[in-house]
């Protein structure tokens, strides 16, 4: 079980505590500029504080780290996208590094995502 009122203080921090990839993605989302979509930062959903969501379109994206691509990383995503599939939210993932790498092609995939009525998990 998890305490609501912990996650939503977690998830305030985070919001003040972006990662440096986090905040060049988030200077892209918070503009509308991808179909004028509305984004929120750091969103608790159940247990989960999602990196990004757009409640408009059910679209959860996340920016993975090291920690991601350890055994016990990869198990806790597929936890995670599996609680937040039954929730009807599909979930995206960017490696860290194409923030830096490929910005305009995140945005063009994100984009392509909000116009997409696709159910799919899908990681980049």
């Amino acid at each position: 079980m998890y305490n609501r009122k912990e996650i939503i203080i977690k998830s305030k921090e985070l919001r003040r505590n972006l990662t440096p990839e986090e905040a060049v993605l988030w200077t892209q989302l918070k503009s509308h500029k991808l179909n004028n979509s509305k984004w929120r930062k750091q969103h608790p959903i159940g247990s989960y504080i999602l990196d990004f969501y757009c409640p408009g379109a059910k679209l959860c994206v996340e920016l993975d780290g090291s920690s991601h691509y350890t055994y016990q990383g990869a198990k806790e995503d597929a936890v995670r996208t599996a609680f937040l599939n039954t929730k009807g939210i599909k979930v995206i993932r960017f490696e860290n590094r194409l923030i830096w790498d490929n910005l305009q092609g995140v945005l063009d995939i994100i984009l392509q995502e909000l116009d997409c009525n696709s159910t799919e998990n899908r990681e980049y």
